[in-house]
């Protein structure tokens, strides 16, 4: 089992929406009320032209209140988040499909200029306070799926297509195969190399969340690949159960934690789970609870949640979001008892 070195209990909540300082201080309150110790905050490319200073005192604010913090790179490159502002400045770096169609929103990772944007962004958020960077859910794109592979996917820009020359000694196709599989991967964890080494050079940690799908270049099934990032000190995974119809909240949460340590066990390193916590169904709040006991029982000390007040600013928000917080509140309490329990019994036996 991987746990977080000092045998804290970590239980962050993603928090976005809002830049308004006054509203705030009240969600942070909330926040420390409903059992948590860290906030991953939103640094979007919007945040930094237009926020920078606000998030600065945001940040400030957050750890004033006894809080980590975790910045994300929300939509620096597309989604997930917004759409990547930086294509309007550098319209050949776009992702482009199998077909020759090119997707508006996201960045190829294997665009110089990307990886130098990703660096300024680096330093600005060093600027506004930020000491843990939180890489979210990085991957290719795909537009349709045939027996769990990509049927149309990236990237097949010229920039990419001539890597893989250089890499394989071969044109690369426009139908999906190992090698192109390969690349996908490449490319993923490449960008990673370089751009965590630079925030890895500022003393900053870098976490990492995948996720479960075979879409994505990293996934669950090839995290290992990222893993041998020594940049990288957290690895984690989100489990959102209701994305899978037949997936009961409590096994699907279970199996993957315990899969997501193994991988984090065999390469020393930390990890992170998250828990879903928007678009909840009415009478769906208990799967909170369920699924944030599966997350601790398979072993998991960081677990975090998405997002504050069941992303009630977003479209994707829980369908009643005062309810989905008492779960989610609730789920947090449970946690930090068992672990207040656990902690106890093991100095007691320490004692004996």
């Amino acid at each position: 089992m991987t746990t977080n070195q000092s045998n804290k209990l970590v239980k962050g909540i993603a928090y976005h929406g809002n830049r308004i300082l006054r509203h705030v201080e009240t969600d942070l309150r909330d926040i420390v009320n409903h059992h948590f110790n860290l906030v991953v905050h939103m640094f979007s490319h919007t945040d930094w032209d237009r926020h920078r200073s606000i998030m600065k005192e945001i940040v400030q604010m957050t750890e004033d209140h006894g809080l980590d913090v975790w910045i994300d790179n929300w939509g620096l490159g597309g989604p997930p988040g917004d759409k990547s502002h930086f294509l309007a400045y550098y319209p050949d770096s776009h992702q482009v499909y199998s077909d020759g169609t090119v997707d508006p929103v996201r960045a190829c990772l294997n665009s110089p200029h990307f990886r130098s944007f990703t660096k300024e962004w680096i330093d600005v958020v060093q600027d506004i306070g930020g000491k843990s960077i939180f890489w979210d859910e990085p991957h290719l794109a795909a537009k349709s799926m045939e027996n769990g592979k990509p049927k149309v996917w990236t990237c097949y820009c010229e920039r990419c297509k001539a890597l893989f020359r250089e890499r394989y000694g071969k044109p690369m196709p426009a139908t999906f195969d190992e090698q192109v599989e390969q690349f996908r991967i490449w490319s993923v964890v490449d960008y990673f190399r370089e751009v965590t080494a630079h925030s890895h050079q500022k003393q900053m940690e870098n976490i990492v969340c995948v996720m479960l799908g075979g879409s994505y270049g990293i996934n669950l099934d090839s995290i290992e690949a990222i893993c041998s990032l020594d940049s990288l000190s957290n690895i984690g995974s989100d489990p959102y159960w209701s994305h899978y119809p037949e997936a009961h909240p409590y096994d699907f949460v279970y199996e993957r934690t315990k899969r997501n340590l193994e991988v984090c066990e065999k390469f020393n390193k930390d990890h992170n789970i998250w828990i879903q916590g928007y678009g909840t169904h009415k009478g769906r709040e208990e799967e909170i609870i369920w699924a944030t006991d599966a997350a601790y029982d398979a072993g998991a000390r960081n677990i975090l949640v998405w997002g504050f007040r069941g992303s009630e600013s977003n479209d994707y928000r829980a369908h009643y979001p005062d309810m989905t917080w008492n779960a989610i509140g609730e789920a947090m309490r449970r946690i930090s008892d068992r672990h207040r329990d656990e902690i106890r019994r093991q100095r007691l036996a320490g004692l004996k």
